[in-house]
This record gives C-alpha cells, structure tokens and sequence, in this order.
C-alpha cells in the first residue's frame, strides 16, 4: 500500500512551520509528511468495518495547518501517530458499492452504543469514544493510525461512515460532498438569528467572509436550506466571488470590503471601526485573528457568529463581544441536522443533494498523483492567488496530472 504518512517527530514540524511562509513545497518536502510503501491498516474486530479504495481525495485547510506545521496542540490528545491524512474521500467498497466516506470516527465504528437510536457519527455531547473502543485515539479517518486516511491507495472504513452514491453522480461531484457536509452544518448554524430576524419582520442578512471551499460550500448551503436570506460574501480573489454568485451570494465583494457591503445592506452607521448594526449573522471561513476580529465589528449586536474556518491561536480583543453580546459558535462537522422547517434530516444526505443540484465538481482545480505530492500541497497551499478552489489526489488508474484552470 502507498501513502502518505504524518509522523510525531517534533523537529518535522519545526522545520515545516520555518519553511512554510516562504514554500509550502519546501513544508511539504521536508516537513513531517512521507510518501511510504507500507501494510493496510488491519480491520478492528467489530462487525461492520470494509476496506475501501479511494478514487478521489481531497486536500483542505486542515491537512495543510498539519502538513505546515501550523496544527493546535489541542488535537495531539485526540490522534494516534503516524497517521495518513485525508477525509474528503470517494472510493469503492469491498462490498462493490461507490461511496463517499463520513470521516468522524463515531460510536458505532468503535464498538460503542449509540448516543441516541439512529445517531450519526458526529451526534453524541461526550466525546470520551473519541479515544475509546476498539480504535486508537482519533477524532476522524485522516487523524488515526487505525483506520488509515485517503491520501493512501487503501483504508478501512465502517458502515456507519459510508454512504452510497448513485451512478449519475461523478467522482468530482462526490468528493465535494464532505466539505459540503461542513458548509451545510455552518450554514444551519445561522438559523437562530436568522429565525430572530423573521419574526421581527425583518429580512435577515447574513455574511459570509472567506470563499475558498468551505466558504462556498457555506453559500450553497446558505442558498439551498435556509429561507429568506439575503447572503453577502467577502472573498479575496475575483473567481471566488463569480464563485460566490453563481452558488447563491446576492453580493460578492472584495474581503476588505465586506463591512462597508454589510453597512450598505443594512443601513447602519459605523462608531470607529465598528458597525452600530450589521448582520444578523456571520460564517467566518477563514478562521484567524484577523478574520475573527473583523467578523465581531460587522455583526449586529445580539447575532452570531460561525466558526467554519479553523482557528488555532488567536488574540482578540473581546471589549465589543462582551458589549454587543454577540454569540460564537464552533461549526466542526456535521451529524443530524434540524431543518428550518422542523424536519430532521442527515447532513450528508443534504450534502449528497447539493453536490448534485449545485454542480460543485467545478471547485476541483486540479488533480495529482500520490507521488507529486509536494507539487499538490503546494498548489493547495496558493490555490486562491492560482485561480482554483479544491486540489485533490487521484488515485484511479492510470491516472496523471490534470488540472481543470
């Protein structure tokens, strides 16, 4: 089997967090990541479990923060080294079925009992099974060293985590499902203060900044399952924002100029740098100080706002949060959704629709090789300035070098 493993090797990452402002290919190069020819991860002993062969597999912000040396010290609890990354997968099964893979390692995968009847991998508001069961530590495929991860030639997964796809469905519609998984959940997130707002009779704006893949994914899911929104978008680059439009954004400006889009939507006025009203509510995808902080001084006094993008350290002045009382929320994954109009339904099912309805196979840029890998990361790693949205491995036979931009 050939994949491409993260080791515990503290001065891996060191390298990697030094190279990486000036060469992602350099991160990737002599970083902690190695192409390695090794066994398959062997199946737990617990019913359920399949080895599957990826297709296609996706390359996203988390795996580059590892890769780069920039990952929280808050997961080296929650996963077992070395690892193979990779969660944005579409593969066969053993069994003959295509599917996409639900990456969140849940209680049933472990051997545990389900937090409620029907649960998904992602439900549950304890998260001991994370390290427990019959599985090392891991919070999802792509951060365990039992399951392995898609930036191989071959994984295990557990029935709980696969989902079928119809045959209508491409390989690059259905490696979007997953992060369209992530933009549903954080788009679903904003339905508090979306509700809030519609029952004062108001038409609720919410902002999205950022437009890389899960800040698309966000606007289509925004678009599709939440009603009556006005949806404003700030992005960095001009393909993101024709991106932006063409998935549902009635605005799409330029990042520096999402306040003053927000300002003009809502007609409020602006003390110092922040708005005396502002959005109901906020998707920040991009997830940094800066991005957290610029979110907090265009969001209305009494909204919320979206962690989609992954923080890691941030320094914040939080004076305007405490006198707005503006709420945070994380939007990690994805499990069992409650929709506006009080059904329940299952995130990926969701997800598996708007991949489809929304033609998200054109965010996948470009396609590599296991073995080009320091080409892929890099070329993740500078996607936005490049013109392109999603990098992905592909693993098909016979497969080279393709890219769509």
């Amino acid at each position: 089997m050939k994949a491409l493993r993260i080791s515990r090797k503290t001065g891996k990452f060191a390298v990697a967090r030094l190279v990486s402002p000036v060469s992602a290919f350099g991160a990737a190069k002599f970083g902690p990541l190695s192409l390695v020819d090794g066994d398959a991860p062997a199946l737990p002993g617990v019913d359920g479990w399949h080895r599957i062969t990826p297709r296609l597999t996706g390359i996203c912000g988390s795996d580059l923060s590892l890769v780069e040396g920039h990952a929280s010290t808050y997961f080296d609890d929650w996963v077992s080294f070395p690892f193979v990354p990779g969660h944005e997968v579409v593969a066969d099964c053993d069994d003959g079925r295509r599917v996409v893979l639900e990456p969140v390692l849940g209680h049933a995968s472990r051997g545990l009992p389900l937090p409620f009847d029907g649960a998904a991998p992602g439900d549950g508001d304890d998260y001991a099974h994370l390290v427990s069961g019959c599985l090392e530590p891991g919070i999802q495929t792509g951060f365990c060293h039992s399951t392995g991860g898609g930036w191989a030639t071959e994984l295990i997964a557990h029935d709980s985590q696969l989902h079928s796809i119809p045959d209508s469905m491409s390989d690059e519609q259905a490696v979007l499902v997953e992060p369209a998984a992530g933009g549903i959940h954080a788009a679903l997130a904003t339905w508090p203060a979306v509700a809030a707002a519609l029952a004062r009779g108001e038409t609720p704006v919410v902002a999205v900044l950022g437009a890389g893949t899960m800040g698309l994914c966000a606007v289509a899911g925004l678009r599709r399952y939440v009603p009556n929104v006005r949806i404003l978008v700030g992005a960095r680059y001009p393909h993101q924002q024709a991106l932006a439009r063409s998935l549902g954004a009635d605005v799409a400006v330029p990042a520096a100029e999402l306040s003053r889009a927000v300002r003009r939507e809502v007609g409020c006025h602006v003390v110092g740098d922040h708005l005396t009203g502002g959005s109901h509510a906020t998707i920040d995808a991009v997830g940094n100080s800066e991005s957290i902080a610029e979110c907090l001084r265009f969001t209305r006094p009494r909204g919320r706002v979206v962690l989609l993008g992954m923080p890691a350290e941030v320094s914040l002045d939080l004076t305007g949060l405490w006198h707005r009382e503006t709420a945070i929320v994380g939007a990690y994954t994805y499990g069992t959704e409650r929709l506006p109009d009080g059904t329940s339904k299952h995130t990926f099912e969701l997800a598996i629709e708007t991949a489809r309805e929304r033609r998200l196979e054109r965010l996948v840029s470009a396609a590599y090789r296991l073995e080009d890998y320091q080409d892929a990361i890099a070329h993740a790693a500078a996607a936005g300035r490049r013109g392109a949205v999603k990098i992905v491995f592909d693993l098909r036979p016979g497969r080279s070098k393709k890219e769509n931009h």
